[in-house]
């Protein structure tokens, strides 16, 4: 079987962290990623998600385009969760990556 992709793992992870490196903002990142956002979310919570992304890419480096998403995708479903009522079981709301819908 031929393999699909032409760069060895650590090239390719290299690259996708040097791209994720380069972003100068959230939206970069999103973007890059194909995650819809709210732009009034980003503005509130721009801090928090941007820490807690940076979390998950030091707890798990990415090694390639879905790995980074999926970090992604999970640091702004858990800032978006955070804001919502503990005691209610209401879903996201306009969290266009939620996967707990």
């Amino acid at each position: 079987m031929s393999q699909t992709n032409t760069q060895p793992a650590t090239l390719q992870q290299t690259t996708l962290q040097q791209t994720i490196a380069s972003f100068t903002s959230i939206e970069q990142a999103l973007e890059y990623f194909d995650i819809g956002f709210d732009s009034r979310f980003i503005d509130a919570n721009r801090l928090e998600l941007t820490k807690r992304f940076n979390g998950y890419l030091l707890l798990t480096k990415p090694d390639d385009w879905f790995s980074g998403r999926r970090a992604l995708k999970n640091a702004y479903c858990k800032v978006q969760r955070s804001k919502l009522d503990r005691h209610t079981r209401s879903a996201c709301r306009g969290c266009t990556s939620c996967q707990r819908r």
